[in-house]
């Protein structure tokens, strides 16, 4: 298992670019298999969880070629069922989170799937209902496979109709595969309270782009007629919104200058207002932000002077993914905030780690924590600890590279599996991380 050793302390500098966006990734690569012609796709991170998925639609017989580091053919012409059907990929795919986004392309191309609980981070109950439900409302049966650990899907014999649903949640990758499987349903589907982060507007231009009709992109009411088949297209991914909050938390936790490079600023939503409610001063320069160094960052308070609130909402809400990030840096800042993380109910536990190096944080429950900035008067200690997950993982090294002395984090195929080889990068930025 990696382990990264972080020197603190250090003031960073440079320019920096976020990577592929991972999310969108995840779900336009499982978008693949809609069609039986072929699809390139651009800007794909180079990270353990979209090495795993290519893996696995290569072990289902996808015929994949790699065109350059970032970019990949996908050609889903000839699927191995024996494969699709076998235990072994009901293994794969419990092993990986983002399996859970083959189960809509493949109910509407082959007609079932065993859909597993899928793995990925621990941080509390990840419930599949909305995708379930979804793919029912669309005429689906589903029976629970015991032996399997996974619940079998089947369409109709006539396949899969179009209908209207109210989703009970605005879930991601919810939204995504009933999208996905609503494309080759016949007649209309309209999903309201559909999910419509840009990762899902992507994913809706690029279905258009083969051939898809859907209405009402980029809204929480979609409509989804019906088509017989897909055509083959070209898709880029998008910068992650995910880097570009870290290295902005990057920068304000090391006070250091840096510039974030080709971020897609109206794709950011309210991520950099967010992060200017904890003292943060971000200009925007064409399509690159720029973080100025600053000794210090003041917490704005409410209108009425009370500890302001950052919390989880759906787009065009702030993302969950950043709040560990963002309770990080508030740690440096001052002036006090409460973090409330509405959507997962272990997502704030690894902040034990913090406060075991000088933190002053008072975790209220599992989704509430109030933190009480020191202003960087007490620099935090370095310490040894394991990532529990992707965004505690990079949340923890952001922690490290301001604390005082060497920290050392176990685990880091954590972080591995939503940054590309993040070590190096902010090595170049003037951090020093080794990785054993």
């Amino acid at each position: 298992m990696n382990s990264f050793v972080i020197e603190g302390g250090r003031t960073l500098s440079g320019t920096i670019s976020p990577l592929g966006a991972k999310n969108e990734a995840l779900q336009v690569i499982s978008a693949v298999l809609l069609t039986c012609k072929p699809v390139t796709i651009s800007n794909i991170p180079d990270i353990l969880d979209v090495r795993n998925l290519i893996g696995l639609l290569e072990g289902m017989g996808v015929d994949i070629t790699r065109e350059a580091p970032d970019t990949y053919t996908f050609c889903a012409a000839h699927l191995d069922r024996e494969f699709i059907e076998s235990r072994e990929f009901v293994a794969r795919c419990a092993s990986l989170r983002g399996s859970v986004l083959l189960a809509g392309p493949l109910l509407s191309r082959i007609g079932t799937v065993n859909f597993p609980q899928p793995g990925g981070d621990k941080i509390g109950r990840r419930k599949v209902d909305t995708h379930i439900f979804g793919f029912m409302k669309l005429g689906a049966s589903a029976e629970t496979q015991s032996s399997l650990c996974a619940t079998r899907l089947t369409s109709p014999a006539e396949g899969l109709s179009g209908c209207y649903m109210l989703l009970e949640e605005a879930s991601v990758t919810g939204t995504a595969n009933i999208i996905m499987a609503a494309t080759l349903a016949k007649g209309e589907t309209t999903i309201y309270n559909a999910a419509c982060e840009p990762y899902i507007q992507q994913l809706c231009n690029m279905l258009i782009s083969m051939g898809a009709r859907i209405d009402g992109v980029g809204s929480n009411l979609l409509h989804i007629t019906g088509v017989s088949e897909l055509n083959g297209t070209s898709h880029r991914v998008l910068p992650d919104m995910i880097e570009v909050g870290s290295f902005i938390g990057l920068a304000a936790i090391t006070r250091s200058s840096l510039t974030i490079k080709d971020v897609s600023i109206k794709n950011l939503g309210i991520i950099p207002d967010a992060f200017r409610k904890l003292g943060v001063t971000i200009e925007e320069r064409g399509d690159d932000l720029f973080i100025p160094a600053k000794e210090s960052y003041v917490i704005e308070t409410d209108f009425d002077g009370s500890i302001p609130t950052i919390a989880d909402a759906p787009w065009p809400g702030l993302t969950p993914d950043l709040l560990s990030v963002m309770l990080v840096v508030a740690t440096q800042c001052r002036g006090c905030v409460i973090i409330h993380q509405k959507m997962f109910e272990s997502r704030l536990f690894f902040v034990d780690r913090l406060i075991d190096m000088g933190a002053q944080i008072i975790l209220c429950d599992p989704h509430r924590a109030v933190v009480i900035g020191n202003d960087h008067k007490y620099r935090l200690r370095a310490n040894k600890m394991s990532s529990p997950d992707i965004r505690a993982g990079i949340a923890l090294l952001l922690a490290a590279l301001s604390a005082n002395g060497t920290s050392e984090i176990g685990n880091v195929n954590q972080i591995d599996r939503g940054y590309e080889r993040i070590d190096q990068r902010l090595n170049a930025l003037g951090a020093n991380i080794v990785r054993l």
